[in-house]
């Protein structure tokens, strides 16, 4: 069946509306405001369909928590209701805008993710440098707040480029103005919501290619507000702060983050999405190995305590396991086993 056309009807089909919830319930089935959702879910949903065909839905409050992954973070989650609508839209703007972007922008999309950032930027640095027989250099860049200062007024006219429908327009709109961040009325898109994750890619997309086809940066690639150019030339990429910097303000709203300017040599190493890149090989960043054990000490504590079962312990091992596979962290490998071996027995 054809779905997420730019008819509105067609959108908030109730037909919609149940896909969406089938893929929003993925993992949640034991969550205690999914299982009351699910009690009158055709009451539940045929009551939204009706609410968005009269445009009286309303988005509702949002509730906020701080999770530590590994910095703090501010998470704003939406109810049952409103998480359905978020999965809608992404689904809806995914297919419209994922096409115009870069093929160097990994952040949640399907088929790229960190993994295949770290890759993409060893290949970067193989070419940049020929083979590492020069020096390359890397600058990193990030954006200063990004969600808290991204501009509503800027994000909806980018979406307006593509979204003609005039209803569907409104519920993007009311989900925009949903929430506001301490930065001021209409700035931010809240960490949590599954449309910010589009709407982010929309916006900086606008970056992407202001880098890629008015800079002509040949090795660049981005990662959620995070972005690396790599060039041999240090003086060429000193040069390209200046327009970046200029590019952001005026354009949409935004700021680089003073502190986080950072020039390094390949041959120094070269942090991205958890690893470090050198000539040859890969490493796991440090922080991420102190988080692992801390975090393997804390599942074996709730295990020898009987609040974690033996394979909720071994699934987060393996994930710990997935994570050191994709760097060069055999002996770091052996001794997270030893680790949890002692730990075990004693």
């Amino acid at each position: 069946m054809k779905v997420f056309t730019h008819d509105n009807s067609s959108l908030i089909s109730v037909e919609n509306l149940f896909q969406a919830w089938d893929e929003f319930k993925k993992g949640k089935r034991k969550r205690r405001d999914v299982q009351i959702f699910e009690r009158h879910l055709e009451y539940s949903l045929f009551n939204l369909q009706q609410k968005l065909a009269n445009k009286t839905w309303q988005h509702g409050v949002y509730s906020e928590f701080y999770v530590n992954d590994p910095k703090r973070r501010h998470i704003h989650k939406a109810n049952v209701n409103d998480r359905i609508i978020h999965h809608l839209l992404h689904k809806y703007l995914d297919k419209i805008f994922d096409k115009t972007f870069i093929s160097d922008s990994y952040s949640c999309r399907l088929g790229k993710g960190t993994h295949r950032a770290v890759l993409r930027l060893e290949k970067f640095a193989r070419s940049a440098s020929k083979n590492y027989s020069r020096n390359c250099w890397s600058l990193k860049l990030d954006i200063k707040k990004f969600f808290d200062t991204v501009d509503h007024g800027v994000l909806l006219s980018l979406v307006s480029k593509r979204v003609k429908g005039k209803d569907i327009f409104w519920l993007i709109k009311k989900v925009t103005d949903s929430f506001h961040s301490n930065q001021g009325f209409s700035k931010g898109i809240p960490l949590g919501n599954l449309t910010s994750q589009i709407f982010a890619n929309i916006y900086l997309n606008e970056l992407d290619q202001f880098v890629k086809t008015r800079l002509k940066a040949k090795y660049y690639l981005r990662y959620a507000d995070d972005f690396i150019i790599l060039d041999s030339d240090i003086e060429l990429l000193y040069s390209l702060i200046s327009p970046i910097k200029k590019f952001l303000k005026e354009s949409l709203k935004l700021e680089l983050h003073p502190n986080k300017v950072i020039l390094r040599k390949l041959s120094w190493g070269i942090d991205f999405t958890g690893y470090i890149v050198l000539p040859h090989y890969r490493l796991l960043r440090t922080k991420t190995k102190r988080r692992i054990f801390k975090k393997l000490k804390s599942k074996i504590e709730s295990f020898k305590s009987q609040k974690t079962s033996l394979q909720s312990l071994n699934q987060s091992l393996q994930s710990y396991f997935g994570c050191l596979s994709h760097a060069d962290t055999y002996q770091l490998t052996q001794n997270l086993k030893n680790y949890l071996w002692f730990c075990l027995r004693n």
